[in-house]
């Protein structure tokens, strides 16, 4: 298995320009939101639901996705993982709230900013003049986010 300085250098490669690097840093965050948004839209089965009553509005198809990426996470860095938990339950919160709050379905709002913020992806990728990392390993869909937070622990000095 690649380590987690492997994946984030191989990712590093397709994201030099500064305007795609910037790109990035907008885009990824919402395309991830809006994947979680999507998830948290589709049905649970009230079964599994009744039986996490304690966490009601988080016995979702998005809860279980956050779990699925902080344990893949986990395998590549614990630090790493222990910084997406923070930042991908701020997501999972903020869902909800938007859910709760927004005159809009919330599969719609999702679907047109993901489709925007691919959108912006794609301009960036044409920009830096290299095709998008998922091409090459559709893994690398996962550590987009990991790449950005990976950043933030370098500024800050954190091994990860």
């Amino acid at each position: 298995m690649r380590t987690a300085a492997q994946w984030l250098d191989d990712y590093g490669d397709s994201h030099r320009n500064h305007t795609n690097k910037a790109v990035h840093w907008i885009c990824v965050p919402v395309i991830a939101w809006c994947v979680l948004g999507l998830l948290w839209s589709v049905p649970f089965p009230s079964a599994l639901r009744e039986a996490f009553s304690a966490a009601q509005p988080f016995a979702n198809w998005a809860a279980v996705a956050v779990l699925a990426a902080l344990l893949y996470y986990a395998l590549l860095s614990l630090r790493l993982a222990l910084g997406a938990l923070a930042l991908l339950a701020a997501m999972l919160w903020s869902i909800d709230l938007a859910e709760r709050s927004s005159p809009l379905p919330l599969w719609s709002v999702c679907v047109f900013l993901f489709v925007i913020a691919w959108v912006g992806q794609f301009i960036g990728h044409g920009i830096e003049g290299k095709r998008p990392s998922f091409f090459k390993d559709v893994q690398f869909l996962m550590i987009g986010p990991l790449w950005l937070l990976a950043d933030v622990y370098r500024r800050l000095g954190i091994r990860f």
